[in-house]
């Protein structure tokens, strides 16, 4: 009798030892499946931020094409332009220039060059008479008065590039009243008997 004892204690041994070999083998299982899975997810970062760096790169240089051709449009307009500046310069190369005709080509060229410009969106923020804007004018002399500040002179012109003020125009402000000529007459006279 003293055998049978020591019987069920190996097979409970052997019991305890597979079960913990079962559990070892599903540990070990599941690692394997999560480093799978790990290198699985690994992979597909990998490939998905080579995938974005390649579509940066792709979208930089169609960027830089559309400027590049963009440019290359603005400049091809221009060429006109050019082509009228060489001819007053050859005008000028004479021993008696004209000067109507000198005159008369620079007017030329300059609406040329303008045409092209306005063709491309750019636009002349107003002049005298127009009530001052801060945000289009710059104010840099001041006539001291009653009344709403009005654009009385333009130093420099400003310009507009499809809506959006590249330079805001240079001028001289003039507080207009009520009583006397209105903005256009005030505009006109404030800067007359200065020159």
């Amino acid at each position: 009798m003293d055998a049978e004892p020591e019987d069920e204690v190996d097979v409970g041994v052997d019991a305890g030892v597979s079960a913990e070999a079962a559990a070892a083998a599903e540990v070990v299982g599941d690692l394997d499946s999560l480093l799978r899975e790990r290198d699985e997810l690994l992979d597909t970062s990998r490939r998905l931020q080579a995938d974005f760096e390649n579509y940066r790169k792709r979208v930089l240089r169609e960027q830089t094409a559309v400027v590049e051709r963009s440019t290359e449009r603005l400049v091809e307009q221009l060429l006109p332009v050019l082509d009228s500046f060489e001819l007053a310069v050859m005008n000028l190369e004479g021993e008696q220039a004209d000067l109507v005709k000198v005159r008369k080509g620079v007017d030329l060229v300059y609406a040329e060059l303008l045409a092209v410009l306005e063709k491309a969106g750019l636009n002349r923020i107003e002049g005298p008479g127009v009530p001052f804007d801060p945000t289009e004018h710059e104010a840099v002399l001041h006539d001291e008065g009653d009344g709403e500040p009005v654009v009385s002179d333009v130093m420099r012109t400003g310009w507009r590039l499809k809506g959006r003020v590249l330079r805001p125009a240079m001028v001289k402000v003039t507080k207009s009243g009520a009583s006397g000529g209105g903005a256009g007459s005030s505009a006109h006279g404030g800067p007359a008997p200065a020159g």
